[in-house]
């Protein structure tokens, strides 16, 4: 599915993906299109060192899965030396590796690690990137709230009729900007992130106190 979308891709966009979304074919069809990449990939990828950065990152080289032996070690040694790819077999990507503390129990030093076609530090430095990747999670979790914690366990939108169906989307998403809004108001009084808020916790305390119709602005 997601292989639809690289026609929609521009060069003045940045697009994120998780490790399962990685194949050199891949990667290669979404790169071509001008945008700029920053993809997790999984730990057992092959990804030589070329030349370590002052920020931490360094440059390698993504080889074809087809490519092998001798032929993959050519190609390694030419991204070494600076010399033409064969865009068919190889191309040149920055890689970022940092760890993520005080994650779930058996999770800390998990070794994350990303490759980008952003080779300039000054557009994006190590740390820069290794946040916004990170930020990525957002996009799920905003979905996760209106999947779960609003509609409910077993709850799917029944109807044939596309206005009502339309109508309950709207619902949804007007009902998550109010409490998103609540938390940022919330965090700002207190002077934390709103990160820190749990989504749920707002649902449940709004749900126990709710005891007229929603009052707030689209």
């Amino acid at each position: 599915m997601a292989r639809r979308l690289w026609d929609e891709l521009d060069d003045d966009m940045l697009l994120i993906a998780d490790r399962t979304f990685y194949s050199f074919d891949d990667w290669r069809a979404a790169a071509d299109t001008g945008a700029q990449l920053l993809w997790r990939v999984k730990a057992d990828l092959r990804l030589p060192v070329l030349e370590m950065l002052p920020d931490g990152s360094y440059t390698s080289v993504l080889v074809g899965p087809a490519v092998r032996g001798k032929r993959r070690d050519s190609l390694i040694e030419a991204a070494r030396t600076g010399d033409d790819l064969d865009p068919g077999e190889a191309a040149l990507v920055r890689v970022i590796e940092y760890t993520v503390p005080d994650r779930d129990p058996g999770e800390d030093g998990e070794l994350i690690c990303l490759i980008t076609t952003i080779g300039d530090l000054r557009d994006g430095p190590a740390g820069t990137l290794a946040e916004i990747y990170h930020h990525r999670w957002e996009h799920e979790t905003g979905n996760d709230k209106i999947k779960t914690h609003l509609r409910g366990p077993g709850r799917i939108l029944r109807s044939r009729k596309p206005d009502l169906v339309l109508a309950e989307l709207y619902g949804y998403l007007l009902t998550r900007y109010a409490l998103n809004a609540l938390i940022c108001e919330a965090a700002t009084e207190a002077q934390i992130d709103p990160d820190r808020v749990k989504f749920t916790r707002t649902v449940r305390k709004v749900r126990s106190r709710a005891d007229d119709a929603a009052d707030f602005p689209p």
